[in-house]
């Protein structure tokens, strides 16, 4: 409940509040800068917080050398494979052609029984590829793979090159990401329809209020004759797209190597059964949430120096 004190806190950042239109959020690559040639981004599953003690190896920092508890959250990252390789033109999609007509995918679009060749295709600027995910093998309740865009760092012609290497391939996120600052974009847990009390923070009336506690004194004057945008109102809460910057990588592991499922699986997700990226700090969604993990688009050098040695999971 909102104390009686509390003002509007609805950011107009995020407007309009509405419901995403994906689960997992596309990315803008354009902005996105890498070094070398890899693929720029990855798909993960929320699996929970859990808390870190490590080692703080941070120079300057008041608990160098001393073993410290960190709140972390778990990722599950199942292996990604490409499905097909996207030309681009001035910004424009020139040919598509599908590499994959894996049996998994029919769920999600439709496979052609002949793939394409890597004939016809001139005078192009940019080499995407769509990735797709092996969700079946994970605790997630869905039968259809994810799939998404997600860009190359490089050259045009080394962008080209390293695709073709990995058709037909697992990509695990250990060749993708390994340390340093990812950014997570993901959707919020849903609350559906609320009110202006709940969605924007505003305070409580009195309770001795004509119209009602949990609402607006007044909406709007009398002129200008309308309702501004930006009166807090009733209405959806939640399931909203949103961005975490710069969180840190603490480690990414395998489940062969050193299983870290606790007893009876991780409570709503069950039992981590790939490979999984541990990062600082809490991460939007709720379990089992898809999120797509990219570059850093705005590193800091502070949050790069932080180190941490994990000695400890729980």
């Amino acid at each position: 409940m909102t104390d009686n004190n509390g003002i509007h806190a609805g950011s107009l950042q995020f407007y309009p509040r509405v419901r995403a239109k994906k689960v997992i959020p596309s990315v803008n690559w354009k902005p996105v800068e890498r070094e070398g040639t890899n693929f720029m981004g990855f798909i993960g599953y929320k699996v929970g917080m859990i808390s870190v003690w490590a080692k703080d190896d941070t120079e300057n920092s008041l608990t160098k050398g001393k073993r410290i508890s960190i709140p972390a959250t778990v990722i599950e990252c199942p292996v990604m494979k490409v499905y097909s390789v996207r030309f681009y033109k001035d910004k424009k999609v020139l040919k598509d052609i599908i590499v994959s007509n894996d049996k998994d995918l029919k769920k999600s679009v439709k496979v052609p029984k002949k793939l394409s060749e890597f004939k016809d295709v001139e005078e192009y600027d940019d080499v995407r590829a769509i990735l797709y995910t092996d969700v079946k093998n994970t605790c997630v309740d869905k039968n259809k793979s994810d799939l998404i865009e997600i860009a190359v760092s490089g050259s045009v012609d080394e962008k080209l090159a390293f695709i073709k290497e990995r058709i037909g391939k697992d990509i695990s996120i250990s060749e993708v990401f390994t340390e340093g600052l990812v950014d997570v974009r993901g959707v919020t847990k849903g609350f559906g329809t609320c009110g202006p009390v709940k969605r924007f923070g505003i305070s409580l009336k009195s309770h001795k209020s004509e119209k009602g506690q949990r609402r607006p004194g007044s909406l709007a004057p009398w002129h200008p004759a309308r309702v501004t945008f930006r009166a807090p109102q009733a209405g959806q809460t939640g399931y909203h797209s949103r961005i975490t910057y710069n969180n840190l990588i603490l480690k990414v592991g395998k489940t062969s190597e050193e299983d870290i499922n606790r007893k009876g699986g991780f409570e709503h997700y069950g039992v981590i059964k790939n490979d999984y990226m541990i990062l600082k700090g809490s991460i939007p969604g709720p379990q089992k949430r898809g999120l797509m993990i990219t570059t850093a688009i705005r590193p800091t050098e502070f949050q790069l120096k932080k180190k941490f040695e994990v000695l400890e999971l729980q």
